[in-house]
């Protein structure tokens, strides 16, 4: 499912309505879905069987999902309740559990109240997922809400039970990759 993208929720004759809140639409274990062809770049209806919704990279579809329908349950769901997050370039941002997952998505979706997701492309390797996201919108005091990054998970059971996030802030007037590369070498 390379590149393959799932967001919003579809209306009665099929639009899609990707900043849409709410739940996402269920019905006895299947999950129904938008998923998006990027080459395309139009949508379809696709219904997964919930075999498939638990496979590791539909796992990321949903999570994406969720995350646009700003659905915190449908967001939980996708996290076993012994979840263990790292961030690497920051690790005194670990943390274990899914409670902690509540804590910190109600208060992302509380103050980013436009908050929406790109799912770029997403690849597993067994029970891992590889995925690239991009995630926008306004904080409520004002101040843009840009990120970019890597969100490396392992799945088990049909839900995340680990994570390394690499997310960080899109900087748009940098120095250039000169003074990046002289930071680096320590000539700065």
């Amino acid at each position: 499912m390379d590149g393959a993208r799932v967001g919003g929720t579809a209306s009665p004759r099929g639009a899609i309505r990707p900043k849409e809140r709410g739940r996402l639409p269920r019905c006895r274990g299947w999950l129904l879905a938008v998923i998006a062809r990027p080459e395309a770049r139009r949508f379809r209806l696709g219904v997964m069987t919930a075999a498939a919704e638990g496979s590791p990279s539909i796992v990321v579809e949903r999570l994406n999902a969720a995350m646009n329908a700003h659905d915190l349950e449908a967001f939980l769901a996708c996290f076993q309740d012994d979840y263990e997050s790292e961030q690497p370039a920051h690790p005194d941002r670990a943390f274990q559990g899914r409670e902690q997952v509540r804590q910190n998505w109600s208060a992302v979706f509380d103050g980013v109240p436009d908050f929406r997701s790109e799912l770029l492309r997403a690849v597993a390797d067994g029970d891992t997922v590889w995925s690239e996201w991009h995630w926008q919108g306004m904080q409520s005091g004002g101040t843009p809400l840009d990120m970019v990054g890597v969100f490396v998970c392992g799945v088990r059971e049909g839900r995340i039970a680990w994570a390394r996030l690499y997310m960080e802030p899109v900087e748009e007037a940098g120095a250039g990759i000169e003074s990046a590369v002289r930071r680096m070498t320590g000539d700065e």
